[in-house]
């Protein structure tokens, strides 16, 4: 399940990414084959349960199983 992380709350993608330019045509983050091809990877944990990414608008993107 994908998430917008903030500094203050968890937010769901359908939130935040409904206006963005790069969404996909549902709204959704572009995932693709497990990585976020609308932004880069900060982190990836060993166990891949928790993947942390930055979008090209700057936002915190988690990916958690």
């Amino acid at each position: 399940m994908l998430v917008i992380l903030t500094d203050e709350q968890i937010l769901s993608t359908q939130q935040v990414c409904q206006g963005c330019l790069l969404a996909n045509q549902e709204g959704s983050p572009r995932w693709h084959h497990g990585k976020l091809n609308c932004g880069h990877a900060l982190r990836q944990a060993a166990n891949h349960r928790l993947a942390l990414y930055e979008c090209q608008m700057g936002f915190k993107v988690a990916n958690i199983d």
